[in-house]
């Protein structure tokens, strides 16, 4: 398939997007094969039925985590981040990491290699899903996670190490740190322009999908110099890109007595813990927020359990250069070919990248077609088991259903 068929950037960040276009996947480790199979059905049906077959994606199959290991010896492939870069658009499922020895995180090798700087997940309700908390009708906010730097750069140093007593012995006697020699060492970087541009992708989706605010999320009172300087540098970037479509907290009270001017966007910040109590108490009350890596981790998944929990939350990681979109859950080896899991947390990330494209025709068929399934009661396992008198359907049959559904 030559190049009239890939998606390409435009000098001002648009996509061109022809009407076949090639886009990659990876079908990832464990349930991913299974959870792949049911979006790229579902995909394909609303894309035929939204555009009457004028518009046709033809998927590219690239190899990372165990499948990419067992082929090629290499658990991610330069010809994959190759492919992914030439195609601007790709979409995975869950891969595997060990935890605390192994390989590295291959979902943030993705990120950095490829620059994908914006972490951005969406959460928002579908009607008839369980959910802990009294009003999840009111949530509907967008995480931007700063995807590059903070303590997932990396930057680590074993305790006992003879790289990590080096920085220790140098923390303490040239910079007054009273670290003890058990101590394994992190780096957390925080940079002005890795900040800024997060901020900035996150103020302009604010301002084209018609929220009322950005909230600046931190623990700026404590950690003054990395999480209170992103606080600023947002506060930065929001006077001196958007100038004439911004307005602090502040100045909505001070200048406007706390009534809201149409077409202003108000920014403001929330330390983190604070944050964390707010979405549950008062969710109307935040539209997108914009958090360094490791807060966004922590509160894109808490937000998530208000609407059914990874299952049911949709994720991308997107660059100035390309976009992969994503299951924001784990591999659950233990249920790897069952066909049992719900799929749903893929099947939304590919009307995210759908959304994308600006294909939003078949977007909103995944999306209601998505609800009405749920509403009919016909469920994975894990909606069944909270739903009363649900139907329990396997993760091939849960995609079937969906695409019956657009009908």
């Amino acid at each position: 398939m030559g190049t009239e068929n890939r998606i390409t950037i435009n000098r001002d960040g648009t996509l061109s997007v022809p009407d076949t276009p090639q886009i990659p996947f990876i079908e990832g480790d464990g349930i991913g094969p299974e959870i792949w199979r049911a979006t790229r059905q579902v995909i394909d049906a609303a894309v035929q039925k939204a555009y009457d077959g004028r518009k046709k994606i033809s998927w590219l199959e690239i190899l990372a985590g165990e499948k990419a290991f067992e082929k090629t010896g290499n658990w991610l492939p330069d010809e994959t981040l190759a492919d992914i870069e030439k195609h601007a658009v790709a979409i995975k499922g869950p891969m595997t990491t060990p935890v605390g020895k192994g390989i590295r995180s291959l979902n943030v090798s993705i990120r950095q290699k490829l620059d994908l700087y914006a972490c951005v997940r969406p959460v928002k309700y579908i009607q008839s899903v369980p959910s802990p908390v009294k009003d999840p009708q009111s949530v509907n906010m967008v995480i931007f996670r700063e995807n590059t730097e903070d303590l997932y750069a990396g930057i680590e140093y074993q305790a006992g190490s003879p790289d990590g007593d080096k920085v220790r012995r140098f923390l303490n006697e040239q910079m007054g740190t009273a670290l003890p020699a058990d101590a394994g060492i992190g780096i957390k970087p925080i940079s002005a322009t890795n900040t800024k541009r997060l901020v900035t992708r996150a103020i302009a989706y604010a301002l084209e999908h018609g929220f009322t605010s950005v909230t600046l999320m931190h623990k700026g009172n404590i950690m003054k110099f990395t999480e209170g300087a992103f606080a600023q540098w947002g506060y930065d970037v929001a006077a001196e890109k958007f100038k004439d479509q911004t307005i602090t907290e502040k100045e909505l009270w001070d200048d406007y007595q706390g009534e809201q001017p149409e077409k202003k966007l108000v920014i403001k910040d929330r330390i983190a813990d604070m944050l964390f109590q707010q979405v549950l108490l008062r969710p109307r009350e935040f539209g997108v927020i914009a958090t360094p890596n490791l807060n966004g981790d922590y509160l894109s998944d808490a937000l998530a359990a208000q609407v059914g929990g990874l299952g049911m939350a949709p994720g991308a990681n997107i660059g100035d250069r390309c976009a992969v979109f994503e299951a924001t859950h784990g591999t659950a080896p233990k249920y790897a070919g069952l066909d049992k899991v719900n799929p749903s947390s893929l099947i939304l990330s590919g009307a995210m990248m759908l959304d994308h494209m600006g294909w939003r025709g078949a977007s909103r068929l995944i999306r209601d077609a998505l609800q009405d399934t749920i509403k009919s009661k016909t469920v994975t396992y894990d909606l069944a088991r909270q739903i009363n008198d649900a139907k329990q359907l396997k993760c091939s049959e849960f995609g079937q259903a969906i695409v019956e559904h657009m009908g």
